[in-house]
């Protein structure tokens, strides 16, 4: 007996066993078989496994990420840039953050990159415009530097005011200096700083870097528009 023509093709169609697995293909997309794999796991391959090979993945991915910003976060990645080198760090090199009686220093990271994980990761995140002016070469001559060098000072003079001096009082603190072991000038200075709740950088502009050209007018700008906020505020 031979079934009518077109009924062979058709049974032997019936007759091959269809994969019940949710990844196969079916004619669906890539991305909608693996989201039904996630939703409804195969049999054979148990949601125990599943969960134990992401939690794997989402420790090494998670170790890779912070080993990245660790790895980024140091003296030698900074200064691997020769513009940083060749300016900043050979100024900062003259400084007392650099060399000290006590032999504590505080490096680039120290004050440049917040310790706090969110903050540290926004920071992270504005960086890259300056690995986007690097490749641009924006800043890879001594005179190209000078020439940029009060705008860079006045962006990070802005930023420590808005963070009331955040990476400096990871180190010094108000509440647990001792004035009585201050010079007098130094003592002045100081509590009329906790009385007018000014930040480190009211006052410390230039303390690791040469003050650039100009300085002192960019300074009255940065107060004459502190104060319009404060204002504003108020």
């Amino acid at each position: 007996f031979e079934p009518p023509p077109g009924k062979e093709k058709e049974s032997m169609t019936e007759q091959t066993p269809k994969s019940d697995s949710p990844v196969a293909g079916n004619g669906r997309p890539a991305w909608r078989r693996i989201g039904d794999f996630l939703a409804r796991p195969h049999a054979r391959y148990g949601l125990g496994g599943i969960l134990a090979v992401g939690i794997v993945f989402g420790v090494i991915g998670w170790g890779g990420f912070n080993w990245a910003m660790e790895m980024t976060n140091t003296e030698t990645f900074c200064i691997g840039c020769h513009e940083m080198e060749r300016n900043v760090y050979r100024e900062y090199k003259k400084t007392i953050h650099y060399q000290n009686r006590t032999g504590v220093r505080a490096t680039c990271p120290d004050c440049h990159v917040p310790k706090e994980w969110v903050h540290k990761v926004i920071r992270k995140i504005q960086a890259t415009n300056e690995l986007y002016h690097h490749f641009l070469g924006t800043i890879d001559t001594r005179e190209k530097y000078e020439a940029k060098r009060l705008q860079l000072a006045g962006n990070v003079w802005r930023a420590m005011q808005r963070t009331d001096s955040r990476e400096c009082r990871n180190c010094h603190s108000f509440e647990f200096m001792d004035l009585r072991a201050q010079e007098s000038r130094s003592v002045r200075r100081h509590q009329q700083a906790i009385n007018e709740g000014k930040t480190c950088i009211d006052c410390h502009k230039g303390i690791a870097h040469e003050l650039p050209k100009g300085a002192f007018e960019e300074e009255r700008e940065i107060n004459r528009q502190l104060q319009e906020q404060r204002q504003k505020k108020g």
